[in-house]
């Protein structure tokens, strides 16, 4: 069983950082400077755990309302983890009253987003060398 929970981000740094250095720094090749860009602090985070209390994946919330950081761990995609991170992260959002809620989509994932009530909004654009779309959440 999976649990998607909210942290703290001064206690759940470490985990945090380890899950999106894995995917984002080794697997995607982000530089890790565009990583770690400052917004942390001012985010709320979400992290999803096995049993076990493994950390397999992440998501943020940062004030504006845009989702980032969503990353789950190789070996556990196409087991819904990402959904169930996803809907915790937006639910959680419309619980809070943020005014808008979007996120900067790499291409390949438009349709996982699209099956989550995102829609494209503007042209292509790139951010550490990956091909995005803004998507807004319309539930």
């Amino acid at each position: 069983m999976i649990t998607v929970s909210q942290v703290d981000w001064s206690k759940r740094r470490d985990v945090l950082q380890l899950v999106r250095y894995i995917v984002f720094v080794e697997e995607q090749q982000v530089p890790v400077e565009l990583e770690w860009d400052g917004m942390d602090e001012s985010s709320v985070h979400f992290l999803a755990t096995e049993d076990s209390g493994l950390p397999i994946g992440t998501a943020r919330l940062l004030p504006s309302g845009q989702i980032g950081r969503m990353a789950v761990l190789t070996s556990f995609r196409r087991r819904g983890i990402g959904s169930q991170l996803l809907r915790t992260v937006t639910d959680f959002a419309l619980q809070a009253d943020y005014k808008a809620v979007f996120l900067h989509a790499q291409t390949h994932a438009i349709d996982f987003y699209s099956q989550h009530g995102f829609v494209v909004q503007g042209e292509e654009f790139m951010d550490a060398g990956i091909p995005h779309k803004e998507m807004v959440f319309r539930p």
